[in-house]
This record gives C-alpha cells, sequence and structure tokens, in this order.
C-alpha cells in the first residue's frame, strides 16, 4: 500500500533531516519538508481539514494533520528528545478517525539521525 510513495516521502524526510540536523522548532521541519516535496514533486496538503467519523456519520469536528501526503498518507512531525507512545497513539487515533490506513511519524528531534515510523491500518 503506497510503498513507493513511502519511500519518496521518507527520502524527502531525510534530505531535510541531512541539510537542516535535528533539534530545531517541529514548524523549521514542516517548511522545509514541504519546500522538499515541492521539489521533488511530490504532491501534499500542509493542514488539510480531514472529516471524523463516528459510527459512519461525520462529525462535525475536524482534524488538521500536518501533511497529507499523495492523497492517502497522513503526515506527523516532531521535534522531541524520544518518540513516545503517546505519539504513536495521537497519529494511530487520528488515523482511525479519518479513515486514512497509512501514516507516518517523524522524529526530528534527535541530534544524531531521523527517526521515523510506519503506520497501517
Amino acid at each position: 500500500m503506497l510503498k513507493q510513495e513511502g519511500y519518496n516521502l521518507v527520502g524527502a524526510a531525510i534530505e531535510v533531516y541531512n541539510e537542516m540536523k535535528g533539534g530545531l522548532l517541529e514548524e523549521i521541519y514542516q517548511q522545509c519538508l514541504e519546500e522538499e516535496l515541492k521539489l521533488r514533486g511530490i504532491p501534499f496538503e500542509s493542514k488539510r481539514e480531514l472529516n471524523v467519523y463516528y459510527k459512519k456519520k461525520k462529525l462535525d469536528k475536524i482534524y488538521v494533520p500536518d501533511l497529507y501526503v499523495y492523497d492517502g498518507i497522513m503526515v506527523e512531525l516532531k521535534s522531541v528528545k524520544d518518540l513516545t507512545d503517546d505519539h504513536r497513539a495521537q497519529l494511530l487515533n487520528y488515523m482511525r478517525l479519518t479513515k486514512i490506513r497509512i501514516g507516518y511519524l517523524f522524529n526530528f528531534g534527535d541530534l544524531h539521525e531521523l527517526k521515523w515510523e510506519r503506520f497501517i491500518i
């Protein structure tokens, strides 16, 4: 499911990390990743409003992920020392509520390497 697209996304995130290194504000990485995605011709929407459902009924409340890539991948960015189960649960819950099956969690906070995780529900 969107394996090549995920590979392209991770490659763009690694390029951002290699260029900027770790430990900056999440908003800086968001802007850099958006620029890298544009350079690579990867389709994305920043802060796209996604519907939330309860028993197949669309709710008035919406969820706004950091990025929505390839019209099917939810992306959450972090810049923290370590990813926690709370970060993972946040992404998984939003994926479940919005019916999006693929998600990536990127952490740019590590000073030695980009950390990322792929989720499928």
